[in-house]
This record gives structure tokens, C-alpha cells and sequence, in this order.
């Protein structure tokens, strides 16, 4: 089975948000299905970063040589070794898995209450087949909502007709990967992550996933502020102390069911 994580503070601020009220009736929850951060993500390139296993079995964070500012996610899988379980033990069922069997498995392990799903608080889509196994979920349980962020944007395109097809599965290009140029090229709804407010210009600002996870702006871009754990003296690190939390994510642990 694989292991659902419970909402964190940002996504459960879904629950004050009009328009997804309808997934969340008869008490249905919010949850995400969390994969190994940078291992599962093969067009990352500003954001990669990977917990790394030493020979001593303590886990170390990785920067990618690209990296301008490091993976919230990743930096949770060094400080929790239950939450680096987790989304290891996600990634390791799915990998190397037919298309079918991914599906089955998603839809055998998706809690019965669940009305709203965030595909990768940690992790990405890494191959054409397991989007297309998110896709499928999306079609049997036309009642729930899923939504994400993706680098994985060939394999977007290759579904696109499918997707948009789909009122309730709602992706978000998420700017700072290795295909960004066809975040423009093919009109993509896309992400950026600023270092300050004054950066987003023009575009709203996220700062609770309302704007990623509802239908009616699935065509409008926004900002992310940076949140995170980031390197002590990056450009990134002085950014999110001028911003004083702003971006953070919360800091309570990941929990899974």
C-alpha cells in the first residue's frame, strides 16, 4: 500500500476556500501523495536537491550544480527519517511499474475520505505513464479534485488533450526546470518563485495553494514566495529572512495514514 500524507498547514487552508467546499463535504479531507524529493523529479534543475544516504546511514542534503534554492521538501527528508521513509517507500512501489498497476495501486491505497489531493507536496511526475495513471484517478473519482506542480512538461504536453479534458485535475508548470522555454512556447498555467514581494509584479501572489488548486484559475499564473530551509549566505537564505516567514511552509512534521 502506499502511504497518503495528511494535509500541512498551507494546503489545509483549502478547507476556508469557497469554490472546493463541494470535494470536502460529508467530512472528506485533504491529503497528498509524497514521493523521494529530487530522485523523483527528473526536470528539475533550479530547485534540485536530494537527501543523500552517507555511509554512516545520516542522511545529508544534496544541491544540484544549477541549484538556486534548495528543496523545502528534500531538507524534511534530512531532518525526518519517517518522512524520508515514506516517500521512499512511495517512490520505490512505483517506479519500474506498468501503467496499470500504478493505477491500481493508487486507487487501493487513496484514503476512502479524501475530497481534495495534492499530487507531490514532495516529488514530481516521473514518467509519461505515472501522470497518466493520476490522470485515469482523476476520470474514475470525478468528485475529488487533484492538483500539482510539475517540471515534467513533455509529459503534459503528451496528455494535454486528456487533461484539459479534466475540470477536476489541475496542473500547474512550475517555472525553474530544464524544458522552461515551453512554458511559453504551448500557453502552460505556471508558477514562479520570487524573492521578494515586490518580484511578483502583476501576478497574485499563493500563499495558502488557492490559487493551484482551483479550477476557475487554472489558466492564471502566479508567484510563489521562497520558503524553506535554504543555505546559509545564498542569495536565497537572505531573501527569506528579509521576507520573515512569509514563505515559510510550516514547520510542523509531514504526517502520513
Amino acid at each position: 500500500m502506499l502511504k497518503f500524507s495528511n494535509a500541512n498547514a498551507k494546503t489545509e487552508a483549502l478547507k476556508q476556500v469557497p469554490e472546493l467546499a463541494g470535494y470536502l463535504t460529508d467530512k472528506r479531507k485533504i491529503y497528498s501523495l509524497d514521493l523521494l524529493s529530487g530522485y523523483s523529479c527528473p526536470f528539475a534543475k533550479a530547485c534540485l536537491s536530494k537527501a543523500v544516504v552517507q555511509s554512516d546511514g545520516r542522511r545529508k542534503i544534496k544541491d544540484g550544480k544549477d541549484n538556486e534554492f534548495r528543496c523545502f521538501s528534500a531538507s524534511q527528508e534530512v531532518q525526518y527519517t519517517n518522512v524520508y521513509n515514506s516517500r521512499k517507500h512511495n517512490f520505490d512501489m512505483l517506479r519500474g511499474e506498468h501503467l496499470n498497476d500504478m493505477t491500481h495501486m493508487l486507487n487501493q491505497s487513496m484514503p476512502d475520505n479524501l475530497g481534495i489531493c495534492r499530487i507531490h507536496v514532495a516529488g514530481d511526475f516521473f514518467s509519461a505513464d505515472y501522470m497518466y495513471s493520476w490522470l485515469v484517478m482523476a476520470m474514475m473519482h470525478q468528485d475529488r479534485l487533484f492538483y500539482a506542480y510539475t517540471k515534467s512538461l513533455k509529459y503534459w504536453l503528451k496528455h494535454m488533450e486528456a487533461i484539459d479534458q479534466l475540470p477536476n485535475f489541475v496542473l500547474t508548470a512550475s517555472y525553474g526546470g530544464r524544458d522552461d522555454e515551453l512554458i511559453a512556447e504551448h500557453g502552460l498555467r505556471s508558477a514562479k518563485v520570487i524573492f521578494s514581494e515586490a518580484e511578483a509584479g502583476d501576478l497574485e501572489i499563493d500563499h495558502d495553494d488557492s490559487h493551484a488548486a482551483r479550477p476557475s484559475l487554472k489558466n492564471q499564473d502566479f508567484a510563489l514566495l521562497i520558503h524553506g530551509t535554504q543555505p546559509k549566505g545564498s542569495e536565497a537564505a537572505t531573501a527569506l529572512k528579509q521576507l520573515k516567514g512569509k514563505g515559510s511552509y510550516s514547520r510542523k512534521k509531514p504526517t502520513t495514514v
